[in-house]
């Protein structure tokens, strides 16, 4: 089983950082495959970032159609991944999508901590449906790249804000961000509730719903599209638009 690990940001330390994460969960067999976008944002924190990053990351996603068997969205705010469902053959997964349904799985509501600001992953949310699961948001004064350069200190500023959501009921803990891949081994010991890694369960669910081997919509919002004109975009992406 090969899984595409598809950052949607262009940083490049990111993208390894996930695919370290993904390697220590995958099933025996399943071989994952990293890809940072050609072109786009650095690190999405805007709309106008995640508005971009789509365009790149379904660009990126495009020149892999036919090679993967399923795709995991690593960037946190799922990025494009609607549109990366319609435009691929194969599932499409996203991190923070795959990390709130396992939550609900652990329990009655789960609560998010991240780095910055929280309203995205607030609509992100509501979008999967799942406000009234959602127990609090929690943000810290870091960013992205601190995570990246220096995990410890990140981890120390998330772990009160974790003991914070786990007090006003969260059953269990996202932890938002593709640049904490990983981190909930270090945090796990010291956290009240389990938390939860969106690239660990993105790959979790992936390889689950490629053993299901479930077809592809053949109508609806989600069918493959056909005959679609397009004007400059790359080749695999414009071929996709017209059902090739």
């Amino acid at each position: 089983m090969r899984l595409l690990l598809a950052n949607a940001n262009t940083t490049e330390a990111i993208t390894q950082l996930c695919a370290k994460a993904a390697r220590q969960v995958a099933a025996p067999g399943t071989e994952i495959v990293p890809a940072t976008p050609r072109f786009g944002p650095a690190v999405i924190s805007s709309r106008v970032e995640d508005a971009i990053a789509a365009h790149g990351v379904l660009d990126l996603l495009a020149s892999h159609a036919g090679q993967v068997d399923a795709v995991v969205l690593a960037v946190s705010l799922d990025t494009a991944l609607e549109a990366a469902r319609q435009l691929m053959p194969c599932p499409v997964v996203g991190m923070t999508e795959a990390a709130c349904f396992t939550a609900c799985l652990t329990g009655g509501r789960f609560g998010l901590v991240t780095v910055g600001g929280v309203e995205s992953y607030r609509d992100r949310i509501a979008k999967h449906g799942l406000n009234e699961r959602l127990a609090g948001l929690r943000g810290v004064a870091a960013s992205a790249q601190d995570a990246v350069r220096d995990p410890e200190g990140v981890a120390a500023l998330l772990l009160p804000e974790i003991v914070a959501l786990a007090a006003a009921g969260a059953d269990s803990v996202i932890l938002g961000g593709a640049a904490m891949a990983g981190m909930a081994a270090w945090l796990q010991p010291r956290a009240p509730v389990p938390l939860l890694d969106g690239i660990a369960c993105g790959v979790k669910l992936a390889e689950a719903l490629v053993g299901l081997r479930l077809p592809k919509p053949g109508t609806g919002s989600f069918a493959a599209l056909q005959g679609r004109e397009s004007l400059g975009l790359a080749g695999p992406l414009a071929a996709l638009l017209r059902g090739a």
